[in-house]
């Protein structure tokens, strides 16, 4: 049921009723909305209080706003959402380590996932293997970093996991933050552990192929001289 919402936070407040409105209607993409001169009546809200609401939610993929149709629930758009998260100030302050843990918790848990479409397409093991060859020819800072965000990121999309694959994006962050440890890796050894993670992939190794990346994900926090 919708109800009045009070005078503070209007327009999150409104945008937070119509998801709320979403779910307990139980409703899928297409499905029409009430208008906004229904949900401003019933919130107890201005027309343009709804109208703010509406655009935040709409510019997530929440919902759409159609000439002629009026309000439906739409396709949420998570690449969008990551794009906007990665910039948030809030995310900038994490502290390091749970970057470290988040990253090590997404790659390692796809791990199953791309060794079983590996073993069905071979172009998956290709595109790996390419990147670890352009690593050993990577002469400055900045190619290293472009080319690890791309290792990394071609990691998630193979799991074909949607939703994993668009927060993928959020490896932007955690280069941004850790980009003093980079500079300080070993290089050489950074690219033996590539290699080693695309080669026990190719073996179907997944245990051992999800220890390597834990490994190689935490090197970051050793650089640091950070201790769980």
């Amino acid at each position: 049921m919708l109800r009045t919402l009070a005078r503070r936070n209007i327009r999150d407040q409104a945008a937070q009723q119509i998801k709320e409105y979403i779910l307990a209607q139980q409703l899928r993409p297409g499905d029409r909305l009430p208008t906004e001169n229904q949900l401003a009546e019933q919130f107890g809200v201005s027309r343009l209080s709804v109208r703010e609401a509406t655009k935040a939610l709409e510019f997530l993929g929440i919902i759409e706003a159609k000439p002629g149709v009026g309000l439906t629930v739409g396709q949420i758009d998570m690449t969008r959402v990551t794009e906007h998260l990665g910039f948030h100030p809030a995310l900038q302050s994490v502290d390091p380590g749970q970057l470290i843990d988040t990253r090590v918790i997404i790659e390692t848990g796809v791990i199953p996932h791309v060794i079983r479409r590996m073993a069905a397409d071979r172009s998956i093991h290709d595109r790996l293997q390419s990147l670890v060859d352009q690593f050993r020819t990577a002469r400055d800072l900045q190619t290293w970093i472009d080319l690890d965000i791309a290792f990394h990121r071609t990691l998630l999309e193979a799991s074909d996991l949607a939703p994993i694959i668009a927060f993928g994006d959020l490896l932007h962050v955690f280069f941004q933050r850790f980009r003093e440890s980079v500079r300080k890796a070993e290089w050489k050894a950074g690219i033996e552990s590539h290699q080693h993670i695309v080669d026990l992939l190719n073996k179907g190794k997944a245990r051992q192929a999800a220890n390597e990346l834990r490994t190689h994900i935490e090197s970051h926090r050793q650089r640091l001289g950070r201790t769980r």
